[in-house]
């Protein structure tokens, strides 16, 4: 009976929600709008431009041309070498003039001692296509007075690695991926957590404002009420972000490395994969997710039993909102120094942990035991937050009126 009454409203809840223009508008068209925002500027970009035209490149120097040539030619043009010669500079460019060659690249001293060279061009290039020249010809001029020495010219260029190894565990350098990855995640965790665990306080609020509330309950228990609401904005949740987690995935794998091939200078994403997260810190981050969104909704399912109206429930919010604001502000110290007391203690707290233990496990450097024992944590909050939440939802899903004080709460919990 019990499970029945669940699944009864978890299944209404997710119908309503999945159903509704809002939840199709931001599942589908988040995505959508997303990947516009980055493909209709380069779309537009690549049809205003002059592809596979062809420019003639002569190279006094006699020492660059086989470095710019194959980076011209990933960058879409056709190239013609030209020896220099007494007149070519003038016949070059009268073909350019009737339209016989689109453009004259001419690498002479200064440009390798300071990146400078010369193009006579006959249409008006993209500001990214001469940038990818610009780049080509600097990087080219680079390379040839590093292999004059015994350096390394390919590893330079590529901004070298930087090898850490702790002494003192206190603080961690972390490379950029793993900062994106820790920060990123970690407030990616804020944002969805907040928002559906605040759909299940104005789902509360709503039904409770409308009396409908007062119609279900006399057919089933409060806390099966609460169970089957947060069970299903759980899952209208999940339906949302699997949604846009392949959406990013299929972008990822199928539409940047499209847009970025061809462009010299600019990173290329063929080794993508081993920058991504392992399955193994993907299932971390979903068990966060769901431990977290589980304390909060029985949290802000109490708050909506509680009010009566939309001003006593924005009041009433105020301190779960300044609850979660400690961690989000935390996450950049202790992403700087994940293994201090203070970093350990605060990841530990089970209504911080899903934001700052993540920010610890994505440096790579956090105890599997520390890890084991959040979640430890988190679980024995959930039931306490679930016992202390049946119990004021139960008592407060029926009242109307004046929001209760702190001594009427104790009361609830102590004679439910």
């Amino acid at each position: 009976m019990m499970w029945r009454n669940v699944w009864a409203v978890w299944r209404r809840e997710y119908i309503q929600r999945v159903q509704s223009r809002w939840f199709i508008i931001a599942t589908v068209g988040g995505p959508f709008i997303m990947a516009s925002l980055i493909v209709i500027p380069v779309f537009l970009t690549e049809r205003s431009e002059y592809n596979d035209t062809t420019i003639a490149v002569i190279d006094e120097t006699n020492v660059l041309l086989d470095r710019v040539v194959p980076a011209l030619e990933q960058g879409g043009w056709i190239v013609r070498a030209e020896g220099w010669r007494e007149g070519a500079l003038e016949e070059l460019t009268a073909k350019i003039e009737i339209g016989a060659l689109a453009g004259l690249l001419v690498l002479d001293g200064m440009t390798l001692s300071t990146g400078e060279a010369r193009l006579y061009s006959g249409i008006n290039e993209s500001p990214l296509r001469l940038l990818t020249m610009r780049s080509a010809i600097s990087q080219a001029a680079l390379e040839y007075h590093l292999g004059q020495s015994d350096a390394d010219a390919v590893a330079l260029l590529q901004g070298g690695r930087l090898s850490v190894r702790v002494i003192n565990e206190s603080g961690v350098d972390t490379d950029g991926v793993e900062f994106l990855i820790a920060f990123g995640g970690a407030f990616f965790l804020y944002m969805v957590i907040l928002m559906y665990a605040v759909a299940v306080m104005w789902a509360t609020l709503d039904e409770k404002a409308s009396r409908v509330v007062e119609i279900i309950l006399s057919s089933m228990k409060p806390w099966h009420l609460m169970l089957g609401k947060i069970l299903g904005v759980w899952a209208v949740s999940m339906t949302q972000i699997l949604v846009w987690i392949c959406s990013v995935t299929l972008f990822i794998a199928a539409g940047i490395p499209v847009l970025l091939s061809g462009r010299y200078g600019l990173p290329q994403l063929e080794n993508l994969g081993e920058v991504l997260p392992g399955p193994g810190l993907w299932a971390l981050f979903m068990g966060f997710f769901v431990l977290g969104y589980l304390m909060y909704s029985g949290l802000y399912a109490s708050l909506g039993a509680m009010c009566s109206t939309d001003q006593e429930v924005q009041q009433a919010q105020l301190p779960m909102l300044l609850l979660l604001l400690v961690p989000i502000l935390m996450v950049l110290p202790v992403i700087q120094s994940p293994m201090t007391p203070m970093s350990t203690g605060l990841s530990l707290f089970p209504l911080f942990s899903p934001i700052l233990m993540w920010a610890r496990v994505a440096t790579g450097v956090v105890p599997a035991w520390q890890v084991g024992l959040s979640f430890a944590l988190m679980v024995l909050s959930v039931f306490g937050i679930a016992w202390a939440a049946g119990r004021i939802y139960k008592a407060g899903i029926l009242m109307t009126g004046k929001r209760p004080t702190l001594p009427e709460l104790w009361r609830w919990l102590r004679e439910a």
